[in-house]
């Protein structure tokens, strides 16, 4: 990824609804081509046309200062003692909904037109993902939002997001996260283990090239427990 306001070209490539399928060498051929870009989150607004929500529980509990408590031996130590909430603005422990799962920490905002264009093929990754397999992916996304107000990101989150999960706004450990993950461009999608390592930092590029694929191999290398046959 380039520096901040630099535009980037992608590849993109055909897109596969094998899970089984094997995530081919990054010097693969690529079939397609597309153009995607990133820019830079001090020079945005939100894109025209995004609708307002009615989410006005999204952070509440933040705001008061509520966490969940910290258990030893049961964490997910990237979120451990920070709040998550879910699309209604409900509060969510990290600790149970991120346990033995893969995540992917989705650095995003509503204003900028990359972001606005590859949300909804994450959106729709993730709901084959989760709603079409059985048993249900060990997968979860958690979306760090650079937006610049509380309400551009619940109106972001209202209008294009899937039914995964966010840091609230008014927490400042996303620009700890952003600093931990080199995060100088969006969007930018990071698989991390449970405990915070990374699998890839080219999430999104996987995801736009090999579609479910890509999970095969991130499931593989993530010390998680898997629930699905390999066969």
């Amino acid at each position: 990824t380039r520096a901040l306001g630099a535009w980037q070209p992608e590849r993109s490539g055909a897109r596969t609804r094998l899970l089984t399928r094997l995530l081919p060498p990054a010097t693969g051929p690529h079939t397609g081509a597309g153009r995607w870009w990133t820019c830079d989150p001090s020079a945005g607004r939100v894109a025209a046309g995004a609708e307002r929500s009615a989410h006005s529980a999204v952070n509440a509990a933040a705001a008061a200062g509520h966490r969940p408590p910290h258990r030893r031996g049961e964490m997910v130590d990237v979120f451990a003692g920070h709040m998550l909430v879910n699309k209604d603005g409900e509060a969510v422990d990290p600790e149970e909904a991120l346990r033995n799962k893969v995540v992917g920490i989705y650095f995003s905002g509503g204003w900028c037109p990359p972001c606005r264009d590859f949300t909804p093929r994450l959106c729709e990754f993730y709901t084959e993902l989760m709603l079409e397999t059985e048993p249900a992916a060990q997968f979860e996304i958690v979306f760090v939002s650079s937006d610049k107000s509380q309400a551009d990101m619940e109106s972001y989150i209202a209008a294009m997001h899937g039914d995964w999960l966010a840091l609230p706004w008014k927490d400042q450990y996303k620009t700890e996260l952003k600093k931990k993950y080199t995060i100088t461009a969006i969007p930018k999608l990071v698989i991390v283990k449970q405990n915070g390592d990374v699998i890839t930092d080219k999430g999104r590029k996987q995801i736009r090239a090999y579609g479910l694929a890509c999970f095969r191999n991130w499931i593989e290398v993530a010390d998680v427990f898997q629930n699905f046959s390999s066969e």
